[in-house]
């Protein structure tokens, strides 16, 4: 029996093409190792982040032309690991060098859940793999310590040149808020001058270390404080909640305009609030109206990324400290944010892709 080669098997490989960036993977150097021990075959393939929601399409979409190109091939592995892409941004390189993408979450109005959002997606990111932070921009009701559970005051880590803030942790997820620097019970009453400028801090003067995704919660609204915030972020892009009711829906349009204004990409709509199923009889009411957040992404050409139900349990998780996809991982809800989380990762991804020039290097093992 011939033996079996590594050209044969990156051959194969090259039947088989990324789902979302429309490319094979040997193109998009993602065949990271190639081991062949008589007729039996081990793959690495590296995906562009560990909450891809394709990795099973894709894993079996290897061994399926492994098996249809190589019919002597015995035992085919393929394994799975991720390193996420990174937005080339020079001003965000310059400012956050170890973090990779930047996402704001953002809502054209208040109380549509956009904070809960926000945290249940950082979490969500964490659990699947990612090296993730969220930094609380919503100057003006920083809500998120209370989410996450932590109370304590971030300390100063110093070295021989600089003094910088240590982020706080927990969930998984590295956090910093105005809400740790201030007292609960004092109002802050900032210009949009000073909120840019605290912010810009918590960018430059936080030692947040290496990182796949750091997330912003905005303040809610599209005037002036949350563009000054816009233009002061180097963004990778934005997600925007809403809910299903219609005025809603046309602050929800005012926020994409904001960020169409800055040339920031949206990576796709949330609905929040979707709908509520009752508990003793299971029967779904659609409280806020229907389908509006994905009619809306519809007519604007964007990604629609998920619906969250009405829940209470999602409700008492943020005033418990512990969010629905860490304390309820099991739960319909949990799985729901972690299909919106993977979506984002989705999205990020190809956008990087869409500013990436990939050079194929394959590091392949013996044969």
């Amino acid at each position: 029996m011939p033996k079996i080669t590594v050209e044969e098997v990156l051959y194969a490989l090259r039947k088989v093409e990324d789902p979302d960036l429309h490319k094979d993977l040997v193109t998009l150097n993602m065949v990271k190792d190639i081991k062949i021990n008589g007729a039996d075959i081990n793959v690495l393939i590296e995906l562009t982040t560990p909450s891809c929601p394709l990795k099973d399409k894709i894993q079996s979409d290897c061994v399926d032309s492994i098996k249809k190109e190589i019919p002597s091939a015995g035992k085919i592995t393929v394994s799975m690991t991720s390193k996420v892409t990174s937005n080339k941004n020079e001003i965000k390189d310059a400012i956050l060098p170890y973090v990779k993408n930047t996402i704001a979450v953002a809502s054209g109005k208040g109380g549509v859940g956009k904070s809960t959002v926000a945290v249940n997606l950082a979490v969500a990111l964490a659990k699947d793999g990612a090296k993730v932070g969220l930094l609380d921009a919503d100057i003006y009701g920083p809500s998120i310590p209370l989410m996450l559970g932590i109370n304590e005051k971030p300390q100063i880590f110093q070295d021989t040149i600089t003094s910088k803030m240590m982020p706080l942790e927990n969930y998984g997820i590295k956090l910093m808020s105005i809400g740790f620097l201030v007292d609960d019970n004092q109002p802050i009453i900032w210009r949009g001058p000073m909120a840019s400028g605290a912010i810009k801090q918590f960018m430059s003067d936080v030692n947040w270390g290496e990182l796949d995704y750091l997330v912003f919660d905005l303040p809610p609204g599209t005037g002036d404080i949350q563009l000054t915030l816009v233009q002061t972020i180097p963004l990778t892009g934005a997600v925007i909640v809403t809910t299903p009711q219609e005025v809603s829906l046309i602050d929800a349009r005012k926020g994409l305009s904001m960020f169409a204004k800055v040339n920031v990409p949206v990576f796709g709509i949330v609905e929040n609030m979707s709908y509520f199923i009752a508990p003793d009889t299971g029967k779904k009411y659609d409280i806020f109206g229907s389908g509006g957040g994905e009619k809306l992404a519809r007519k604007l050409g964007i990604t629609f990324l998920g619906e969250i139900p009405i829940d209470p349990r999602i409700r008492e998780g943020g005033d418990k400290g512990k969010p629905i996809v860490y304390d309820l991982p099991d739960s319909e809800q949990s799985d729901i944010i972690m299909s919106i989380a993977r979506n984002l990762a989705r999205q990020i991804s190809i956008t990087n892709d869409k500013f990436t020039t990939t050079k194929v290097e394959i590091s392949l093992g013996d044969n």
